[in-house]
């Protein structure tokens, strides 16, 4: 989870410096089909298109439509918000990861990390500020709705790995999100040009070891203990605001990201400690 989160933010910054010059749609539709040569590659070296066709194929579909929708409102958000600050906006995502993981998983989930998840909220709202500006922006409304996708696609990819593959899921999802938003941007797409194309150089190889990794913790770990992994977000946001576009963070900013990295710090040993005392 801490790679697909670190391959995720150049991607983000990719999709930024992308949807300054394209529509939201085709950002979509150039993420998915960029990466889709490398995951075809990946999986002739390891064989798995032999059992691509035996999925199910509902399921897929549902995953795809929610990362159109995640992706494109994402895109649409980075056009008027800092990376830091969509970020501190998408983490309510992991709370949403938890709450549906008890409810459609049936995980155990206790007081504690109810608690420290609850905690970490809070510091998203301190990055908000009291005021709640970023929050009620249309750029923070498109973010939010990009948080409820992704919840939703995370616990319907634990549920599709019971039966399907790795491979499989990364496929299906790339190809259905290609197909679906080249359909969506086709008439306004607009030519892409040449200087762009180290952009898309890095929107493909970090879409596709960020997927394959996100996929991959999501398959194998459990759910609420994964989610809060994607607070360290944060912390790439806002270099990568500092690095690119000099924008520095705030009293405000620094704060709450102080107060959602202590309740990771402290969901973190209490798994730890849980982990020692099944296993000692």
């Amino acid at each position: 989870m801490l790679t697909a989160v670190a391959m995720f933010s150049f991607m983000d910054t990719s999709m930024k410096l992308l949807s300054a010059h394209y529509p939201a749609t085709q950002v979509t539709a150039l993420r998915s089909l960029s990466s889709l040569p490398l995951l075809c590659g990946y999986m002739l070296y390891r064989g798995a298109f032999n059992s691509i066709l035996r999925v199910r194929w509902p399921m897929h579909v549902f995953r795809a439509v929610l990362g159109i929708a995640m992706l494109t409102t994402f895109a649409f958000g980075l056009q008027s918000l800092s990376l830091a600050e969509a970020y501190s906006i998408f983490f309510i995502a992991p709370a949403l990861i938890t709450a549906l993981s008890v409810w459609v998983l049936k995980e155990q989930v206790g007081a504690g990390q109810w608690v420290a998840i609850a905690v970490g909220l809070l510091g998203v709202l301190v990055v908000l500020r009291p005021e709640g500006t970023g929050f009620l922006s249309l750029g923070g409304v498109a973010i939010l709705a990009a948080a409820a996708c992704y919840a939703v696609s995370a616990i319907s990819a634990r549920v599709l790995a019971r039966t399907d593959s790795t491979e499989a899921m990364m496929f299906w999802l790339l190809t259905l999100m290609a197909i679906g938003a080249v359909a969506l941007s086709y008439r306004h797409w607009v030519p892409v040009r040449a200087e762009h194309g180290w952009i898309l150089l890095a929107l493909a190889l970090s879409g596709f070891f960020g997927q394959l990794a996100i996929t991959k913790a999501f398959s194998t770990g459990k759910a609420s203990i994964v989610a809060p992994f994607e607070y360290t977000a944060l912390a790439w946001g806002v270099a990568i605001d500092w690095l690119l576009w000099q924008a520095l963070p705030d009293g405000y900013t620094l704060l709450g990201a102080g107060i959602i990295i202590a309740s990771g710090v402290y969901l973190v040993r209490r798994e730890a400690v849980h982990v020692e005392a099944e296993h000692p």
